[in-house]
Formats: structure tokens, sequence, C-alpha cells
């Protein structure tokens, strides 16, 4: 079921007339303590509420659900969405103290990390490669906390095509960039929560003109997901006001390295070029720290 996009609340509402009294006080509480019972175990929502543990579990099954961890997944991608920041920053209370933070905040970059690695297949990595390769064009569309993901991105793949667009909010309008993309482009939509709208309009636009879509979000049931012709999942998950964008820029850097990788014959000549060019114009500091 979490691969539907289902919104749980509307689910719940749907079903709750037939729920036994006890499955009506979990409903409730879900309802109106979301933010809460995401990440509490099946026991411990069932002693909030005063019911037993099983009675979670079949309050799951009512639902639709195999089990209560599925449930619990939707109800996390669903908060994903309805947190405001200040209700962010409210579950950072979790960090007891700063000292437990660096290694919490690691441990998450790295479930996040080992997570994408599992659910990201050979195939369509290497299918988005391939249309990379043959887009006449290639957009970069990401806006908010994701605008330095498609900045970063655009800076590579600059360096290796003649065409590449990275859309920015600012004077020209979101639409205006994306004015003349056709059925031969390539656009990378980015998006992650909260998912940004002007985004997701874009990308709409683009789907409209025929161009070939690649996804880059946080889940299956992200709004982009549906929009996009392929899909690349990165989890940005962390249990407070900020979304760690680590696992998302180790995905866009393996793209960076693929494409690199690829082309390696035809962009050496041009990396050349970059390296007279940024010696002359001293670009870089090689200043010899041991003179």
């Amino acid at each position: 079921m979490s691969e539907k996009k289902t919104d749980l609340t509307k689910n719940i509402q749907k079903n709750f007339s037939r729920l036994s009294k006890g499955q009506k006080l979990i409903a409730q509480f879900i309802i109106n303590e979301y933010d809460k019972a995401a990440f509490m175990t099946a026991s411990k929502l069932g002693n909030k509420v005063g019911v037993s543990e099983s009675t979670v579990v079949r309050f799951a099954n009512a639902l639709g659900y195999e089990g209560y961890p599925q449930l619990q997944k939707d109800l996390q991608e669903l908060i994903k969405t309805k947190l405001t920041t200040v209700q962010r920053l409210e579950m950072s209370k979790d960090y007891k103290n700063e000292g437990a933070v660096l290694k919490k905040v690691l441990k998450a970059d790295i479930d996040n990390i080992r997570t994408m690695m599992d659910e990201i297949g050979d195939e369509i990595f290497q299918e988005v490669i391939n249309e990379i390769f043959k887009a006449k064009r290639i957009y970069i569309v990401g806006l908010r906390s994701s605008s330095t993901l498609a900045e970063y991105l655009g800076f590579y793949l600059k360096l290796i095509f003649d065409d590449v667009r990275v859309i920015t909010p600012g004077i020209s309008d979101v639409f205006e960039q994306v004015l003349r993309v056709s059925n031969e482009d390539l656009v990378i939509g980015i998006s992650f929560p909260r998912y940004s709208k002007n985004t997701l309009n874009a990308i709409s636009y683009v789907k409209q003109q025929g161009a070939t879509i690649v996804g880059i979000t946080d889940s299956k049931v992200s709004p982009i997901t549906e929009m996009s012709t392929y899909t690349l999942t990165a989890r940005s998950n962390m249990a407070s006001f900020v979304d760690s964008l680590v696992a998302p820029l180790s995905l866009i850097n393996a793209l960076i390295v693929a494409v690199g990788i690829r082309g390696q014959s035809e962009i050496t000549s041009t990396f050349d070029t970059l390296e007279e060019v940024w010696r002359t114009h001293k670009i870089y500091d090689n200043k010899d720290r041991n003179e």
C-alpha cells in the first residue's frame, strides 16, 4: 500500500465507521497527533491510547496494511509534507544533548545511503545515463532546499555538455525558463520534502510538452514520481527541522561520475582546456605551502 499515493488521514476517515471501539481510539489519536504517532512502536501507541498492541496491529490490517510497520512508514511519509518548521523543531527535542547529535545525525545519514543502495536498481540508473546522453538540451529544476542539489549537478554537467540549463527563481519566472522545452529534451526534477509547488508545476508543464523527465526524490509516493519517466529515490529522513541531503547528494555524485566515465574520451580535451584557463587566470591557489 505504501507504493500508492494515498493520504492516510482520508483512508482512516473512510474506514472509521467500521472500526472497533479500540481501533477508533487509535484512529482519533493518529488524526490529532500524527507527528507523535509516526515514531511510536505499536506497543507504545497502544499504551498511549489504552489498547493492546494486537489491537494496533488489527487497526493497521483494517486499513489494508499487512502490518503496523507498513502503516507507520506511510504515516512518516505523510508528515513530511504536513509538518511545519516549528513542529519539526519541536521534534528535535529527542536529541537529548548536543554531544549526542553528531553520532545520531551521522547514523541517520548512513542509514539513508544504505536504504538508497537497496532501492535503486542498476538498470534504471543505466537508463537515466542513456537519456542524459540522448538529450538535445538538459534542464535541471530544483527549488528552495533542493536548489543546492540542482546547482551542484548543473555545475558538473555544464562542464560535459553544451546545453545544460539550471532553472532558478528570480526575475525570470520558472515557466519562462522552460518555455521552449521539447520532446527532444531531458528535464531532471529534484524535489524533496516539503515539496516545492513551483517545482511540481514546472514538471507538470514540461510533461505536457513531451519532455523526458527524471525525478530525483525521496520516495515512490512523492508527488513528482507520478509525473516522471524515470524515478531515482534517495532518502532524506531526519526527525528535525531540516531534512538530510546527504543521500541525494551521493546519488547525484554517482550520476556525475557515471556520465564522466561514459564520455571520458570526448571530454578529456575540454578539461585540458579548462585546466589551462584555470592556471592562466589563477582560479585556484597553487602556492606551495612548504615554501
